[in-house]
C-alpha cells in the first residue's frame, strides 16, 4: 500500500471512529448513562454493539498507524 493510500485509509478510520464514538454517546445519554463511566456498566445489547463497533475501529486504525508503505505506486 503506498503512503498515500495509508494516509487516506487513517483518515477514513478516524472519520468512522469520530461517527461512532459521537453514536454511542448520544444512544448512551439517551439511555441515561454517563459515557465516561461505560466501561465500568453493564450494558444493554445495543449499546454494547455500538462500543463494540468503536473498539474495533480503534483497533483497526491503531494497527493502520503502524503500517509502512510498501512504496507501490
Amino acid at each position: 500500500m503506498s503512503e498515500l493510500d495509508l494516509k487516506a485509509r487513517r483518515e477514513e478510520l478516524e472519520r468512522r471512529l469520530a461517527e461512532c464514538e459521537a453514536r454511542f454517546r448520544r444512544e448512551a445519554l439517551k439511555r441515561g448513562f454517563d459515557p465516561t463511566q461505560i466501561e465500568n456498566m453493564a450494558l444493554p445489547a445495543t449499546l454494547a454493539n455500538l462500543f463494540a463497533d468503536c473498539e474495533a475501529i480503534r483497533s483497526e486504525l491503531e494497527q493502520a498507524a503502524t503500517q509502512q508503505p510498501t512504496g507501490e505506486p
